[in-house]
């Protein structure tokens, strides 16, 4: 990266993101774009001045999918960093800090959450429930390794710190 590209990721934001998991299926939020491309993204979003991780990661769960504490199995746990200097279409360009947990679902909560997320920045996106293991090929972004969940939905061992990407190696659709 050019010392001009390095200026353009100057302010640092922090974006946390989830797995969230029922059995096998993983939720992602679908949408497509303009030129007809589709783009999957984990739930999550940025997390506010002074915010907590744990609070801004429940209040983006709730706001995305309707999801509250009483939803999980289990506490979120913490899973991969990432660090993107991404250039994205029509947003300016900050370098962020992805912070992805896991989330499990308890029994019944998926029948509750929402089928759609309503984002004012990039519209309108279907919350699908994927199998984590088919969605290797997908255009995701944070671009995390979902399909290398084990047999059981968990991490089997790996850096929790991931490959930094950026415009040379990663390309928004």
């Amino acid at each position: 990266m050019t010392n001009d590209g390095a200026a353009a990721f100057h302010r640092i934001k922090i974006r946390v993101a989830a797995l969230v998991l029922d059995g096998q299926d993983v939720a992602l939020i679908r949408r497509t774009n303009d030129r007809g491309a589709t783009h999957y993204s984990l739930p999550g979003g940025n997390v506010e001045p002074a915010e907590p991780l744990p609070d801004a990661l429940r209040r983006e769960l709730r706001e995305e999918l309707g999801l509250t504490p009483g939803d999980m199995a289990e506490e979120p746990r913490f899973t991969w960093l990432l660090d993107a200097m991404v250039t994205r279409p029509g947003s300016p360009p900050p370098r962020k800090l992805h912070l992805v947990y896991q989330v499990r679902l308890g029994h019944g909560a998926r029948r509750r959450l929402k089928a759609f997320e309503d984002d004012d920045a990039v519209g309108r996106g279907e919350v699908v429930w994927l199998p984590y293991e088919q969605t290797g090929d997908l255009a995701l972004f944070p671009p995390v390794p979902v399909a290398a969940l084990g047999a059981d939905g968990y991490l089997e061992g790996g850096p929790a710190m991931l490959a930094a990407v950026n415009d040379t190696n990663y390309r928004w659709i």
